[in-house]
């Protein structure tokens, strides 16, 4: 735990709150105190932005090549220390260290992606109207960053909002997750360590009392001109309406309800085995887990039975801190109170338990059972809801077109998964699909090299790819004119 830090980091800097607040962040296997940490207000929130905005104007000047060599030396620093960034991790959000080290791993791979894609910002040489004009545009950085990031993927979603934007020329002003602070601080330690200059990385912590005045702050502050978020749509739609005021750019990875369907042709083994991925990663805490699951009829029984068999087999729940944990709790009381509520419904009007269906208190505070079940009525919440815990839903369906009318018939669309065999039947409904990412006979998509995000209401504009810099640019059209030919 040596990269454990209990200051905010402004201007190159560990700093307290101006009001000298501080707030508890807590394990959520027993609820035990990790560290207290600086309560920020809107007084702190402007310091950063005020240091961000002033180093902008020499960071923006740099080379590609510098910000590049920059960049990768971060990400040396976070391959030397992934197991320590591992343990905190898992300490603050709860998950195995399994599934903490594969974090670490994927979250680094886009710090050492944007360090590569920060050479390969070009602009264009345009073909001019007249002869005596040469036409050019010019990718420039945006200015100071807010980047909002969520408590699930502590670690990933801050890598790939600052790689982006770092190797653009921008500067940063991160607000992590009340619940999960401490993975920004060590991230900000190996920024100070791979001497970042002052001011480009700035990491804010704020109790969930602060938070949504702060959010604000960076919303409306004139200083900051692009605003990425990545959390739930209600809160998006907050965020998005305070921007206007500034006209910001904004990036925004929102909510999901990520169909997930099983036609009649799939290898069912391959489907449960990916579903085990898709639905129990984080203990169901990921914005593009499996929501809703669709199983043609033919193989509808088989699919249910195989999947509770290797759920009973596979799935060890409890600390995230201990070798042979597979699966941790859920991230609060609210969350478990949720999960536990929308289940406790479904059953009363008639769904079947397959397993599950149970807090485990002997566990801990905030463990859940593992639970599938199936018999879900169109009336009940759980039926078209993002749950974002440990819990499968599964319908049957009898055809293509019944099943894709049912995948869509949701306001947001960020990822969806498919099995089949069937040639013809994969491009079509990978078509078809109303979704921004699309898994074919595979449950984990997610990579650095691809665009990740989603369309209708789950947001705006692609992280990771060389899409990913895309946010983080301004495109000048430059003219000259009266050239001697």
């Amino acid at each position: 735990m040596h990269l454990l830090k209990n200051n905010a980091y402004i201007n190159g800097n560990w700093v307290d709150a101006n009001s000298k607040q501080t707030f508890p962040i807590c394990n959520p296997a027993d609820n035990s105190v990790i560290a207290y940490v600086p309560d920020m207000n809107i007084v702190d929130t402007q310091l950063a932005i005020d240091a961000a905005a002033k180093a902008f104007e020499s960071f923006s000047k740099t080379t590609a090549k510098e910000r590049s060599d920059l960049l990768r030396k971060w990400y040396n620093l976070m391959v030397e220390h992934c197991e320590d960034l591992a343990y905190i991790l898992t300490k603050e959000n709860g998950k195995s260290l399994a599934e903490s080290r594969a974090e670490i791993k994927y979250g680094n791979s886009f710090v050492e992606w944007f360090a590569e894609e920060a050479r390969r910002i070009n602009g264009e040489v345009l073909q001019a109207p007249a002869a005596n004009r040469e036409l050019f545009l010019l990718k420039q950085p945006v200015g100071v960053a807010a980047l909002i990031t969520p408590w699930n993927f502590p670690h990933a979603m801050i890598t790939r909002k600052v790689g982006a934007a770092l190797a653009t020329g921008c500067t940063c002003v991160v607000k992590p997750s009340e619940d999960t602070p401490l993975t920004a601080l060590a991230l900000a330690e190996l920024a100070e360590q791979a001497n970042f200059p002052a001011g480009i990385f700035n990491v804010l912590t704020t109790s969930i009392t602060n938070s949504p005045a702060v959010g604000k702050e960076l919303c409306k502050n004139p200083k900051i001109r692009i605003l990425s978020f990545t959390g739930s749509t209600a809160v998006g739609k907050i965020l998005y309406e305070q921007c206007a005021s500034t006209v910001k750019r904004l990036g925004l990875e929102l909510g999901g309800n990520a169909p997930f369907i099983v036609f009649k042709s799939a290898d069912v083994n391959m489907a449960v085995n990916s579903a085990m991925a898709s639905k129990f990663r984080n203990t169901g805490q990921t914005c593009v887990s499996a929501n809703r699951f669709f199983v043609e009829t033919d193989i509808f029984d088989e699919f249910v039975e195989k999947f509770v068999e290797k759920i009973k087999k596979e799935i060890k729940m409890g600390d995230g801190s201990k070798n042979d944990i597979t699966h941790g709790p859920l991230i609060k009381k609210s969350q478990l109170d949720m999960v536990n509520s929308l289940v406790k419904e479904a059953v009363q009007k008639g769904a079947k338990v397959h397993c599950g269906g149970n807090l485990l208190p002997h566990l801990g505070p905030l463990f859940y059972a593992p639970t599938v079940l199936t018999g879900v009525t169109k009336d009940t919440q759980i039926y078209n809801k993002e749950i974002f815990g440990p819990i499968a839903v599964i319908n049957k369906f009898n055809s293509e077109e019944d099943v894709l009318e049912q995948a869509n018939d949701t306001p947001v669309g960020l990822a969806g998964y498919f099995f089949s065999q069937d040639t013809s039947q994969i491009f079509r409904v990978a078509r078809k699909l109303e979704v921004g990412m699309v898994g074919v006979n595979e449950g984990l998509i997610s990579c650095a090299e691809a665009a990740f995000g989603g369309i209708k209401e789950s947001g705006l504009g692609r992280e990771g790819s060389k899409h990913g810099v895309e946010d983080f640019l301004d495109i000048k059209y430059v003219c000259i004119g009266n050239l001697q030919c």
